[in-house]
């Protein structure tokens, strides 16, 4: 007798193990979200990798350290003062580049809604008072005698 058809498994997801993330978010203040990362090797507490404006941002961040884990497996364990220093600059880098290409924040500089930069006390078009300039008509030519 003939085995019957095998049925397709289309529907179903795959059985595989679910891989939990290394890093985890908490509520910062002003509503920043703080990034880190779970204890591993001699580290007792969480290694705080980050503090982003949203959410959206801390995703994006956990994405990129996560890639930036996979290529160096031992970025975290921070044996050496060298270690130390590259991750340093690999969380710098990260927060960087998460920053300049997630969505735009409300904090994110001195800005218009209508796209113009805001004017500052500094950007007047009027030289500060001290610059040399006095009420006197002659003030400035007695130091040039």
């Amino acid at each position: 007798m003939a085995k019957p058809a095998r049925k397709s498994k289309a529907g179903k997801a795959p059985r595989g193990r679910v891989r939990n993330s290394d890093y985890f978010t908490q509520p910062g203040k002003r509503g920043s979200i703080v990034v880190l990362r779970k204890p591993i090797g001699n580290r007792a507490t969480a290694k705080v990798c980050g503090m982003m404006p949203s959410r959206v941002h801390a995703k994006m961040l956990i994405d990129q350290l996560e890639r930036a884990e996979s290529v160096v497996k031992d970025l975290f364990l921070e044996a050496t003062d060298d270690g130390i220093e590259a991750l340093e600059a690999v969380l710098a880098a990260c927060c960087n580049e998460v920053i300049a290409r997630g969505p735009k924040t409300r904090g994110a500089g001195p800005s218009r809604r209508d796209g113009q930069p805001r004017r500052t006390d500094a950007a007047t078009d009027e030289a500060p008072a001290d610059a040399g300039e006095s009420d006197e008509p002659n003030a400035g030519a007695d130091s040039l005698v």
